[in-house]
């Protein structure tokens, strides 16, 4: 995995001014990618495993909408979370005024504690 250095900017941190790592992502894998890939490894039509990936996917989305966890081996947990502005009661919230986004959170599934999905990660630093 590639990382760069760079300076914490947000003046509200403890941390501003210091310097940290965060990954470096140079391109995007489209679902068609990964069907040629799986195709590549495995005797499979690629119309199957795009039909099955996009039918996984449309799966997959309705639970997370409909609020449920979703565990896929050797990933972990999906589960959708909403980002809010705090109110002084509950009966002030507004869903339209008060939320912000909704976020996709991974909690990893883990042997010994490890999480599997960061098994075997190498890191190093990005020229870019």
């Amino acid at each position: 995995m590639k990382y760069k250095i760079v300076k914490e900017n947000k003046p509200t941190l403890k941390t501003f001014g210091k310097y940290k790592a965060v990954a470096s992502h140079h391109r995007v894998i489209s679902n068609m990618e990964i069907v040629k890939e799986v195709c590549e490894q495995h005797p499979y039509d690629e119309s199957l495993i795009n039909a099955v990936m996009m039918r996984l996917s449309d799966v997959v989305s309705r639970h997370l909408r409909d609020g449920d966890i979703v565990q896929l081996r050797n990933w972990g947990r999906l589960k959708l979370e909403i980002e809010s502005d705090k109110v002084d009661s509950p009966e002030e919230f507004r869903p339209k005024k008060h939320i912000h986004s909704v976020r996709l959170h991974i909690i990893p599934e883990s042997e010994n504690g490890k999480p599997v999905l960061y098994k075997n990660i190498e890191f190093k630093k990005d020229k870019a």
